[in-house]
């Protein structure tokens, strides 16, 4: 059935997908230097910059459950879209640190609506074609963080800081009037609710925790570093905001160049354990490096490499958070690992805007590259205990 629909409806589906996406990231890359002008700390910026990942980490769940309960998916890809523009437009009428807070919560509410946007596009197609359309609803993504992030800084230069915020609110609204077109097959929608009984058991699910926990942490690296600080960073250090999208273009073009060539090229050689460990370290590495580097090309580079290592990071991660989950578990698995990843947009940016406030710009750099190296601490004693019980097992059998 799922094969039988027409392409024309799953481009058009595509196309409301990028509008849930590239509204808010068409001022992300300007957003900490605006609220710096505007007179905010450090530590408030980081608040700001965290209440998306809070929102997303509250709501996920629950929209999830709740769309399962009444059986309805449609409502809340609109509503998302709706939400999504009130929020851009917000923050293009107010000249309030304290509603751009609110502006920055109400996107994070948006964004929690894309668990509904994952099930709905996978019912298009059949089982076996369920990897192609998680490929290419993930490539939209990208292309709208890309060209969101891509034009951001040119925009501020030509046209002022609010131009942003209000290509964002048109195009918003734009998704919200397409998604009454959008075509929702009977299979999107689940014959049970979910069972909190199900939802219990897959929280406990000792694979899924472990890769949420290294998911919180990679979420945590970039959502304070180019999500958040780097902007900050660039124009400290003396660059114009249309440089802010070069810095942009520069991570993000290698980072969507690993996601397309991970799964092909480097876990198939290094294994998934050790793809894992090495692209923390990579990250970790780069991110400090970060504050000692002031010419503009130097780093251009820097934010390559780290791009390219986070691409290695975020597909392997979602892919291993549900390997270990039965079929019938798995979109719960996925609501509770996009929640608890969450914990990272939030957390990160929050604690690095105040070590920010407290020891200086540099601060939040050496913390976050730090949050890496832990990660990679963690996947070696894990693979260490892994060898054990290993070796253990085939003592005993021999």
């Amino acid at each position: 059935m799922s094969t039988r629909i027409p392409n024309k409806e799953k481009y058009l589906f595509l196309v409301v997908s990028f509008a849930i996406w590239f509204p808010h990231f068409i001022y992300l890359p300007i957003l900490s230097p605006y609220m710096e002008v505007m007179g905010g700390t450090y530590t408030f910026i980081g608040l700001v910059l965290g209440s998306y990942g809070l929102m997303q980490f509250l709501f996920r769940m629950p929209i999830g459950i709740t769309s399962d309960l009444l059986k309805l998916r449609k409502p809340f890809i609109i509503c998302g879209l709706v939400i999504g523009a009130l929020s851009c437009f917000l923050y293009a009428f107010t000249d309030s640190l304290g509603w751009i807070l609110v502006a920055r919560s109400l996107a994070g509410i948006a964004a929690a609506t894309w668990v509904v946007f994952a099930v709905v596009y996978s019912s298009y197609f059949s089982d076996r074609e369920v990897h192609r359309a998680m490929s290419s609803i993930s490539f939209v993504v990208v292309l709208a963080q890309l060209l969101g992030m891509m034009f951001s800084g040119f925009l501020v230069n030509a046209w002022g800081w609010q131009t942003p915020f209000w290509i964002g609110g048109f195009v918003s609204l734009t998704g919200a009037v397409l998604a009454f077109f959008i075509y929702e097959p009977k299979s999107a929608v689940p014959k049970t609710p979910v069972n909190l009984r199900d939802l219990t058991s897959v929280i406990r699910e000792p694979q899924l925790l472990k890769i949420a926990l290294l998911s919180i942490l990679a979420h945590s690296i970039i959502f304070t570093t180019t999500f958040g600080f780097i902007p900050t960073y660039v124009t400290s250090i003396g660059f114009e905001a249309s440089d802010i999208s070069l810095i942009v273009f520069a991570f993000m073009i290698p980072h969507a160049i690993a996601t397309l060539f991970m799964g092909k090229m480097i876990v198939p050689r290094l294994g998934n354990w050790r793809s894992l460990k090495y692209g923390f370290l990579m990250a970790a590495l780069f991110t400090l490096l970060t504050p000692l580097v002031e010419s503009k090309w130097l780093l251009l580079s820097v934010q390559g490499f780290s791009g390219f290592a986070l691409g290695v990071l975020f597909p392997l991660l979602l892919g291993m958070s549900i390997e270990s989950i039965s079929h019938e578990k798995r979109a719960t698995a996925m609501g509770v690992y996009q929640a608890l990843y969450a914990i990272g947009m939030f957390v990160g940016p929050l604690v690095a805007g105040m070590l920010n406030s407290s020891f200086g710009l540099a601060a939040g750099f050496y913390f976050t590259g730090l949050l890496g190296l832990t990660a990679c601490v963690l996947i070696v004693l894990w693979e260490k205990k892994k060898s054990n019980k290993e070796f253990k097992r085939y003592s005993l059998s021999s």
